[in-house]
């Protein structure tokens, strides 16, 4: 594997870089001003770059060339890394125009070039990271100069989302991706809908990841339901590409559980962060040494507080070890957040136990043991049974989906009586309860006075 000191322990790549670079006798007489100012400035530059630099760049080409994936992963790990920490932590890789002579990079067209998984989605993220960037960083007007605001006022194009949303949707259309996944779906050969340039990896899988990027951009415009239409041809499962990158996984839950939220369909988000929530929990271990780790960390904690507020909103069962660090990180923000109206949260506490012993209660009833109005109580009712009914999917695209109870317990009013139906979680939980019910004693007791 590459390391900063090979090329002079091991190899000489001195001869190698003189072969690489093409040789500009002669070429100077025929180039124009600009042209010759350009070809000056690049063998400058080039110049300036590390010697370790160069190697680096001429070791990384040779492998790409050689498609030798096990040492380009290295290369991306480790190798890569450890250079921009040393050379370039506050100023931007050399331009690929400087570094071109090295490699003499002269290709036209699609190339034959199989890349990463890893690095194709780095590709898409950091493009759409950027852009994400630029534009938090040029709505911050606080402590710009009157020339900052006036350079900005007068380049609104640059980074405008039009262009952003121009290159992944063109990366899509290039590949023929929605074409190949809709034949796929269908169970057909991706292949027959591919393309000179969906055929190839590359190209097909930047295309696919543009799908998952386009799925965030919509998210980031506050288009919910344009997003999620963006997945109408991937389906969520473990066979599905973006599975096969850590980083993408992630993000592809993230958002689609975000968007969810943001249509107030509690259930779905709740499933999408509970889903990869687990993931992220299981695999710990395996991407610790990931220069990744900290930024999958850092938005499962995201999805943490974005999971305690649709809990909040929507009560529901969740995976024990979820529902524990839950309480662990958000306990206190969660108590506060489902307390809401005034008795909400006494209301809320008493679903999640007493009732589940009953089939049918009195509204009047069940408003005494609560010492409020039994007007009140209905509104109350009402107002948990209509935010307990969600539009929740099941099958067919993540925007289709039928009104279900998303709560364990399931209730209606009907002639001042609460008729209850418990889901099977429900009954399990009851039946505990049951086994248990010498602890609540003294509670049944007075609920049997009150009756």
């Amino acid at each position: 594997m590459y390391n900063e000191g090979f090329a002079e322990d091991e190899v000489d790549l001195s001869d190698e870089v003189d072969l690489l670079t093409p040789s500009y006798g002669g070429v100077e007489d025929e180039l124009d001003d600009d042209d010759q100012i350009q070809l000056m400035l690049q063998q400058q530059y080039a110049q300036e770059i590390p010697d370790v630099v160069k190697n680096f760049i001429i070791y990384f080409h040779r492998n790409v060339l050689e498609n030798n994936v096990y040492e380009l992963h290295g290369i991306y790990e480790n190798s890569f890394n450890r250079l921009t920490e040393k050379f370039y932590m506050k100023a931007p890789w050399p331009e690929a125009d400087f570094i071109a002579p090295l490699v003499n990079d002269d290709s036209d067209g699609p190339v034959a070039l199989e890349l990463p998984n890893q690095w194709l989605w780095d590709i898409i993220d950091e493009f759409i990271y950027q852009f994400q960037s630029f534009c938090n960083y040029r709505n911050r007007l606080k402590n710009k100069t009157e020339e900052e605001i006036v350079l900005l006022r007068d380049n609104i194009q640059v980074w405008s989302c039009y262009s952003v949303l121009n290159v992944l949707y063109s990366l899509i259309t290039k590949s023929r991706i929605t074409e190949q996944l809709l034949v796929s779906k269908h169970g057909g050969d991706m292949i027959e809908a591919a393309g000179e340039y969906g055929s190839r990896p590359l190209y097909k899988m930047l295309g696919y990841f543009s799908i998952i990027g386009l799925l965030r951009v919509h998210c980031l415009l506050g288009d919910y339901t344009l997003a999620l239409k963006m997945m109408d041809n991937i389906e969520l499962n473990k066979k599905a590409l973006f599975a096969r990158v850590t980083a993408c996984h992630v993000t592809t839950y993230y958002y689609v559980g975000f968007a969810y939220m943001m249509m107030r369909r509690y259930a779905d988000a709740i499933k999408a962060f509970s889903h990869i929530l687990v993931f992220i929990a299981r695999t710990k271990m395996y991407h610790t040494r990931s220069y990744q780790f900290d930024q999958i960390n850092k938005k499962g904690d995201q999805m943490y507080a974005l999971l305690a507020i649709c809990i909040a909103l929507c009560p529901t069962r969740l995976d024990e070890n979820i529902h524990s660090h839950l309480r662990e990180k958000y306990g206190e923000h969660l108590s506060k957040m489902q307390r809401g109206e005034e008795g909400l949260q006494t209301f809320e506490d008493l679903f999640l136990s007493y009732l589940k012993l009953y089939t049918t209660m009195g509204i009047d009833k069940l408003a005494a043991f609560l010492e409020i109005e039994p007007d009140k109580l209905r509104t109350q009712l009402l107002i948990v049974k209509q935010k307990s009914r969600q539009q929740k999917w099941s099958s067919g695209t993540l925007l289709e989906g039928e009104y279900v109870a998303t709560s364990d317990l399931d209730f209606c009013l009907k002639q001042d009586m609460i008729h209850i139906a418990e889901s099977k979680v429900g009954r399990r939980y009851g039946d505990w309860f049951l086994r248990n019910i010498n602890k609540f004693q003294d509670i049944i007791a007075g609920m049997e006075l009150r009756a």
